[in-house]
């Protein structure tokens, strides 16, 4: 397939998703998906990196982020998904590549949009009929959240509570079960394509502003207006298809050798 269109607007949160390669389950393992977060947390302690949540699921991974400086994503990207197809292919004897060629990454808006996004990721799992509960699944963000622990926190809950309007980490723990409670409560649990198949989610104010901060990169993309969401969308195939969508200086290829930036 044609290499996508490259997009990078700085300065916002971010909900990237990548799957591995030809969907398999190449992630089925505790270890393995324990080793993806112990380079997320890596990825935080070298670069800074502003995590708000995650889930590793068997065969994909979430990951919700907030941009505070230029290059900081995408190094953490090729640490991140570097070293866990290194780590594995290596343990494995396996040769070919992790994850597929490309991951996505689709600009939230704070307030009303990122709750929503967050708890999108959150009910991953139950989605797919795994866990009840998000509670139940250890490698996601809602433990880390709910009961933060003392050494090796990956969240950054001070930055997470101002931007979802908490006034303190507990605020936010109360807002955050609320959430996740009256999802699972209301059967709000299916797939909703606008978060990994859109450059931008928002407002219109905010989409608009994403599309005009494109310029000529947003050619040919149509903004639209679902119920109370905007969403500037994206050409290329969508990520239930195959993962394409790279977002410029967001994006890494799926190879070893990391020579983009």
């Amino acid at each position: 397939m044609p290499r996508a269109h490259r997009h990078f607007v700085p300065g916002h949160i971010w909900h990237i998703t990548h799957r591995c390669h030809k969907r398999e389950f190449l992630l089925k393992f505790a270890l393995d998906r324990r080793r993806w977060l112990y380079w997320l947390f890596e990825a935080k302690k070298r670069y800074g990196l502003c995590v708000l949540n995650y889930i590793v699921t068997s065969n994909h991974i979430h990951l919700l982020v907030k941009d505070t400086d230029r290059g900081i994503i995408p190094a953490s990207l090729q640490l991140i998904a570097g070293r866990t197809a290194q780590e594995y292919n290596q343990r494995k004897g396996r040769k070919g590549a992790f994850w597929e060629d490309r991951y996505h990454a689709t600009a939230v808006e704070s307030g009303d949009h990122l709750l929503q996004c967050i708890t999108y990721i959150d009910t991953n799992m139950v989605r797919a009929g795994v866990v009840t509960h998000p509670q139940e699944w250890p490698q996601g963000g809602y433990r880390d959240i709910q009961s933060p622990p003392e050494r090796y926190r990956i969240i950054d809950l001070d930055s997470l509570s101002k931007l979802c309007g908490a006034k303190n980490i507990a605020t936010l723990q109360r807002y955050h079960r609320n959430w996740v409670d009256e999802a699972l409560r209301r059967g709000h649990l299916l797939r909703e394509a606008r978060w990994s198949g859109s450059i931008a989610v928002g407002s219109e104010a905010f989409v608009r502003n994403i599309h005009q901060a494109l310029g000529f990169r947003a050619l040919h993309r149509q903004i639209v207006h679902e119920s109370d969401t905007y969403m500037l969308k994206e050409t290329a195939a969508p990520y239930s298809a195959n993962i394409m969508a790279i977002k410029g200086h967001l994006s890494v290829k799926n190879t070893l050798k990391w020579n983009i930036f």
